[in-house]
């Protein structure tokens, strides 16, 4: 039987993968990571963590980090925002941070790897190293966030939820007699308490940018935002524009500071630029050498088949089989082979029409 840290932020999902590992024989550690020097966020709820190691009867840790999520997660979240990127700040905090400090705990205490409650699978890839497979739950699938993992941080990482649904996840937690077995699905940007995190960014930002012009297609104004920072691609609610039809967020225009709107066709993309290409299920391609690919734009996407180009500098594009609706420029582009595995991701830099 192996050592194992569990990553507890105290929820169900993680409360139920170390009973699990418990249940099979493991001698298991909890430690959750503070990412906030004082307090708690969603990410990190003490007490609850605190109760469930209780009822489990493991040993307890907590771990401090919050100079290294502000560098690695809150900053460059903000630098984004204020470009008019839309960025996904749970994808780099997983292998910038969480994976890391775990990691750390697994070296303190000796142990043989690292456990958390997400729902994907660590499988062997075709390379020879580990890959990640989609979690059985699809409304549930968490293997888009961790789509940046290293191969080294991979090798010690079991994940014991990835062939189960939330429900059945549930199901265990109230058998197991965990206190933790109704609460809440967490939300994802712990550190933004609010849904609409431009109060965040102006808190933060030392000159945000300030009003600017809604323009549509032809570049006609048809009033002013309140910020580019405040606004995603394919944004409809909070626009603040009287319009017989429905207006969305189209493009968002940094240099200008203007955001164009359109109605539910001008959202409709069919190819992606790509940066900082990292493969994960298979050797990089050679430059000018295509593959065929499932492709999934944002965490909840349904994965589109695709055409992917890899080009020089660690850059692909992606040509979709039918468009897509809303890529985000500042999201992360995975790309699945027909086994649900992931095979890479890039940062998507351009949305093409």
């Amino acid at each position: 039987m192996a050592r194992i840290i569990v990553g507890l932020s105290g929820g169900v999902d993680s409360a139920v993968a170390a009973g699990i590992l418990k249940a099979a024989g493991h001698e298991v550690i909890g430690v959750t990571l503070r990412t906030w020097q004082a307090g708690t966020s969603r990410c990190c709820r003490i007490d609850d963590a605190q109760a469930t190691t209780a009822a489990l009867g493991i040993p307890y840790h907590v771990m401090n980090c919050p100079a290294d999520f502000r560098e690695n997660v809150e900053a460059p979240f903000l630098e984004d925002r204020l470009r008019g990127l839309t960025p996904n700040p749970c994808v780099v905090c997983n292998f910038a941070v969480k994976w890391k400090w775990l990691l750390r705990a697994a070296a303190h205490f000796q142990a043989d790897a690292v456990a958390t409650g997400h729902y994907a699978e660590v499988v062997p890839a075709e390379t020879g190293g580990c890959t990640v497979r989609a979690g059985k739950d699809p409304k549930k699938d968490q293997s888009y966030m961790l789509c940046r993992l290293t191969q080294a941080q991979l090798r010690r990482t079991i994940l014991p939820l990835g062939r189960l649904t939330k429900a059945e996840v549930r199901a265990l937690a109230a058998r197991m007699g965990l206190p933790v077995a109704e609460t809440p699905d967490s939300q994802e940007l712990c550190f933004v308490n609010e849904d609409d995190p431009g109060d965040y960014i102006e808190e933060h930002a030392a000159h945000p940018p300030g009003p600017g012009r809604f323009v549509d297609s032809a570049g006609k104004p048809l009033g002013l935002h309140r910020g580019i920072y405040r606004y995603t691609i394919g944004q409809r609610r909070g626009l603040g524009i009287p319009s017989a039809e429905r207006l969305y967020v189209c493009r968002i225009r940094p240099e200008t500071n203007e955001i164009a709107l359109g109605d539910g066709a001008s959202l409709l993309r069919s190819a992606l630029l790509c940066s900082d290409a990292q493969w994960m299920g298979m050797d990089p391609p050679e430059a000018g050498v295509p593959l065929r690919a499932f492709v999934k734009i944002r965490s909840h996407h349904a994965a589109a088949q695709a055409s992917v180009f890899p080009l020089e500098n660690e850059t692909v594009r992606i040509r979709f089989d039918d468009p897509v609706r809303a890529p985000a420029p500042g999201q992360f582009a995975v790309l699945y082979d027909n086994a649900q595995r992931i095979l890479g991701s890039g940062v998507i830099a351009e949305a093409l029409p």
